[in-house]
């Protein structure tokens, strides 16, 4: 089967969830003997850590349909100017600029994206269909998420196959948005939904979420989880002594940062935790910094910034190194996520995971078994939390084994990529095509 994946690119500044869960789903179906080929749109791809350079070229370059949109003078540019700014050096200076990840501000060009052919971007889209046309001719093309769509209506009629899009944290861009452009989002997602022959939601929480935010109808919605590859995670067992704590994901305000550091210095409060550690990695844009810099400046006033790291590296093998020699791990996202993969990175290296009870979280941790949630998502409560579950290194022992063995059950990728299979056979063998 050939399969193309339509995937944002973020540039490999920070950790994102969604991108690896991308690279992992794409080396997957390769190995299971299916040419499956990325085309990243915005940014440059990060594929399993290192940013693609020889591979196809980055579609509606974040560069070219801002300036596009901003100056509608500039959409009839020379080619040579569009070359330019769809180079990687000029995209990969882009990602690592403030608001590369940010919604407010983009409302209008996300509209514009969702409309497809009656939107700014038509130049692209063509570029686009023509390159899957004549060059990849896929049997099924699978866009990352609901914000693609707008691509979705003229690649199936041009190209004349199936289309299927996941269906992962789009909620987090459009509910940073002004208020009176939500639900014009919304509704256009919808109709875009409609255009597909399959819809993937990475969590029941999130099919019943998008059901309600898009007003789908029942059972047209599919769940099938992340998975990873499990082989690629080497157990060890949480530490006893040098305790430590992890937060593997963005740094950043809307990934609870603030609260896991307001939590660790409570903790550092109590005498028992004299020994207790907080490790960072995950990576930030140039819209954290000052946040950043605050929780510093935080940690210093109440001198525990000693007992604090952060880690530049976020990739393998540098992701190994992270785990190894953490006893929990916890990233208090402060509305929840569709799943979260760093929870399953974590449970397959041997690390029990502390969650709030909120998104697809309590879902994913009884489902391995490898973790703990909390309610509220405050401080308070999750160092109050951590404190009861440092009392029972038999427990966090328990957590540890168990959650492995689930990661391994119900979340490694192989077992994943059949699911996503039977799907694609299901939509290619019922395809009819747009007239």
């Amino acid at each position: 089967m050939k399969i193309v994946h339509i995937v944002p690119g973020f540039g490999g500044t920070f950790y994102c969830g969604n991108c690896l869960r991308d690279s992992a789903l794409v080396e997957s179906l390769r190995r299971a003997g299916h040419d499956t080929v990325i085309l990243p749109v915005y940014l440059p791809f990060v594929f399993n850590g290192s940013v693609v350079a020889d591979g196809p070229p980055v579609f509606y370059g974040a560069v070219n349909i801002y300036l596009k949109q901003l100056f509608p003078a500039l959409r009839h540019m020379p080619g040579w100017l569009h070359s330019l700014l769809n180079s990687a050096p000029v995209l990969q200076y882009a990602a690592r600029k403030a608001g590369s990840t940010r919604a407010h501000g983009l409302e209008t060009l996300t509209e514009s994206m969702l409309l497809g052919e009656e939107g700014a971007q038509l130049d692209d889209l063509t570029e686009i269909v023509n390159y899957l046309k004549y060059h990849e001719k896929p049997d099924i093309v699978h866009f990352s998420n609901a914000l693609l769509l707008g691509m979705a209506r003229m690649v199936r009629r041009e190209v004349g196959i199936p289309v299927v899009c996941s269906l992962q944290d789009e909620d987090v861009w459009i509910d940073a948005m002004e208020p009176d452009a939500r639900q014009k989002m919304w509704n256009l997602m919808a109709q875009r939904a409609a255009e597909t022959d399959a819809l993937i939601a990475v969590s029941d929480w999130f099919a019943s979420e998008m059901q309600k935010k898009m007003q789908l109808p029942k059972g047209i919605v599919h769940t099938i989880p992340i998975g990873i590859d499990t082989a690629q995670y080497s157990y060890s067992p949480p530490a006893s002594e040098n305790r430590t704590i992890g937060y593997l994901s963005r740094l950043c305000e809307e990934n609870g940062l603030g609260i896991l550091v307001d939590a660790f210095i409570l903790l550092k409060k109590d005498s028992r935790n004299s020994d207790l550690k907080l490790r960072l990695t995950g990576g930030h844009t140039g819209d954290d910094n000052a946040f950043i810099r605050n929780q510093m400046k935080n940690l210093r006033k109440n001198e525990v910034a000693d007992a604090v790291e952060i880690i530049p590296n976020f990739g393998f093998p540098d992701l190994h190194d992270f785990f190894t020699g953490l006893t929990l791990l916890s990233v208090p996202v402060l509305k929840g996520e569709a799943f979260g993969l760093y929870q399953l990175e974590a449970m397959a290296s041997g690390i029990p995971v502390v969650q709030p009870a909120l998104g697809a979280f309590p879902e994913i941790i009884n489902k391995s078994g490898g973790g703990v949630v909390y309610h509220p998502n405050d401080a308070a409560t999750l160092a109050a939390t951590i404190t009861n579950l440092l009392a029972e290194p038999g427990k966090i022992t328990s957590l540890s084994t168990t959650g492995r063995s689930g990661i391994e059950e119900h979340f490694d990728c192989t077992k994943v990529t059949k699911q996503l299979l039977s799907v694609y056979r299901n939509v290619i063998q019922n395809f009819v095509p747009s007239t």
